[in-house]
């Protein structure tokens, strides 16, 4: 189902993963679940991939992963504000070690001045730490290719946390 480069990052960040006995989570908006399904595609993920969050909407995002109300009226969901309550969300709401957050604009539409089609912020947060971010712009290069280059950065992400 995925390419050979993401299946490889995947396979290496569950290896460490187990290595280092820590449990995994994502919070995934605009990739809707990809980043999850690359560890999941790979048997005995079980062992270290607990569970994965879609939260589309700002209401999933409020609900799911304790987003709050006031940094998505004032930031919008793509934002560092965002990425990073969602990362700590996610951590908080599983019994993961590490959690990586995705939000972006995948196009085709959607996008503005200010945060264009391809953008997207990433959240890394580990039990005992604050969370981190990064700041991702893609280019307007059509929703599949934001989407799997997105999944690609989670994953390195992820790989660079453990």
């Amino acid at each position: 189902m995925f390419n050979d480069e993401i299946t490889k990052l995947a396979t290496d960040v569950l290896e460490r993963a187990r290595a280092s006995s820590q449990m995994l989570v994502t919070a995934e908006s605009c990739t809707g679940g990809l980043v999850a399904g690359s560890l999941t595609e790979i048997a005995g993920s079980s062992d270290v991939f607990d569970r994965g969050f879609i939260t589309y909407s700002n209401e999933a995002k409020n609900q799911m992963l304790s987003v709050s109300a006031e940094s998505l009226i004032r930031f919008g969901a793509v934002s560092e504000a965002v990425a990073k309550e969602m990362a700590y969300g996610a951590l908080a709401a599983s019994r993961a070690d590490i959690s990586v957050s995705v939000t972006g604009i995948a196009g085709p539409g959607g996008g503005s001045q200010e945060k264009p089609v391809g953008l997207v912020w990433f959240g890394v947060c580990k039990i005992g730490e604050a969370p981190s971010s990064l700041k991702m712009e893609f280019g307007d290069v059509g929703r599949d290719k934001i989407r799997l280059s997105a999944v690609k950065t989670a994953l390195k992400l992820l790989q660079d946390a453990i």
